[in-house]
């Protein structure tokens, strides 16, 4: 599958513009549904208009066609990396400036294991280096026993596309995370490995190397591997969670909450997301739960916010989104100004959640639904009332009802999908204007 990628250009002279403005006022039928408008004549940027927030232009930016499920950025070097299907289910990941739109490094062709698919693509930061990985499950290929199955993983540095292939042989379903300096493989429960994306050592940890808590009777009930920080793995109970050989969230509770029922709901780099119950006897105890976000270096509380029980599923919702600064940090209804010390839980009178905040700029700009279950169903568009927060004022602001959502902004531009009536998933980024 080829890329195609329309570049950034700058629009100069007087008959352009003349004919851009006619365009505007009388071309091309509109937008509906979210659905893109279809340029008449000339274009000098992306050939698909979504609708968008009023802050992005669509008369600028890029467009990448046929890529995978999964796109990732790295914020320091303003490089997007995607993964596209070559031939006889091989994949390639090609990367790209999201500035300019410009085409940058391109790996090698390769072939994950059984049973073919994309496989997935995360982004990992060890020793002020970045690493784009790419990762698949299945079943062992040549040179292996025909029964085994591994995780297979492609680690590319993310300035010059250098790849390391490490394998590891691993049993069931694996779920495979980058929120500390590691690739972290876990089986949903106690039993993980690590691997090391700068040398391509793997650390395995079994469940029974797992050192608890003195006096947590509660953190040996459903112990699960949750992610990693930079001290350690982190781990959780049925109730309270720590860090391997770290710190424990008993000695860490916030200000107000009992400090044997923290749960952390969502990690990542560097943060924990943490659900805690307020004392018994409290005047909001029976309807109201305290959400903080910790360090997660050392899990001292940063800021906290009370809110009525909202839907959770610990690992899955709310999930947290920071932004490339990681001065803010949203989950579901919750907003916090992590530089300023301030939360917000948005929900009706009653305790119904009044929007899903899926993605957040360093601007301050936040983005939602009002509608959508999760995040996913907001980015695809499926959720009704598209929504903007502002950090600045806390303020909700309805946009039009075929609003599609940024998933991430860097480099002033924000990244969109939509996928076209051939069922081909359209990356685009459009700059910010103003």
């Amino acid at each position: 599958m080829r890329q195609r990628i329309v570049r950034l250009a700058l629009v100069g002279g007087v008959l352009v513009l003349a004919l851009l403005l006619l365009l505007a006022t009388c071309g091309g039928g509109g937008e509906t549904e979210g659905r893109p408008e279809k340029p008449a004549g000339k274009s000098t940027g992306p050939a698909t208009r979504l609708a968008v927030p009023p802050e992005y232009t669509t008369r600028r930016g890029w467009e990448v066609v046929g890529a995978g499920p999964d796109h990732a950025v790295s914020h320091t070097t303003g490089r997007l990396a995607y993964l596209e299907e070559v031939s006889g289910h091989r994949y390639r990941l090609r990367t790209l400036d999201t500035e300019t739109g410009r085409a940058g490094w391109t790996g090698e062709a390769w072939r994950p294991p059984d049973p073919p698919g994309f496989p997935k693509l995360l982004i990992v930061a060890k020793d002020d280096r970045q690493f784009f990985v790419t990762w698949s499950f299945g079943r062992a290929g040549d040179g292996l026993i025909p029964s085994e199955t591994f995780v297979s993983l492609d680690v590319y540095d993310v300035v010059d596309g250098e790849r390391r292939r490490v394998e590891v042989p691993w049993t069931g379903a694996p779920t495979v995370t980058t929120t500390g300096p590691g690739v972290l493989i876990s089986d949903g429960g106690a039993n993980s490995a690590v691997v090391d994306p700068v040398s391509g050592e793997v650390s395995r940890i079994a469940a029974s190397a797992v050192a608890y808590p003195r006096g947590c009777t509660a953190c040996k009930q459903l112990t699960e591997v949750r992610g990693q920080t930079a001290k350690g793995l982190l781990l959780s109970g049925v109730r309270e969670f720590w860090v391997r050989g770290g710190w424990f969230s008993r000695g860490n509770a916030p200000k107000g909450a009992d400090p044997a029922t923290g749960v952390p709901t969502s990690v990542a780099p560097g943060l924990v997301l943490a659900k805690w119950q307020l004392p018994e006897g409290a005047k909001r105890a029976a309807t109201h739960q305290m959400w903080t976000v910790h360090d997660a270096v050392g899990g001292k509380p940063v800021v906290s916010v009370e809110c009525h029980t909202p839907a959770m599923e610990p690992g899955r919702y709310p999930q947290a989104v920071v932004s490339p600064s990681g001065d803010y940090l949203v989950a579901g209804n919750l907003a916090f100004d992590l530089e300023a010390g301030k939360g917000f839980c948005f929900e009706e009178e009653g305790g119904a959640a009044r929007l899903t905040l899926v993605s957040v700029t360093d601007g301050g700009s936040a983005y939602g639904a009002t509608t959508a279950r999760d995040a996913d169903e907001a980015l695809d568009g499926e959720g009704r009332g598209p929504v903007r927060m502002s950090f600045t004022t806390w303020g909700v602001e309805a946009l039009p009802p075929n609003t599609r959502l940024p998933e991430e902004e860097t480099s002033g531009v924000g990244v969109f999908r939509w996928t076209d009536r051939e069922g081909r998933l359209r990356l685009l980024g459009y700059p910010r204007v103003g």
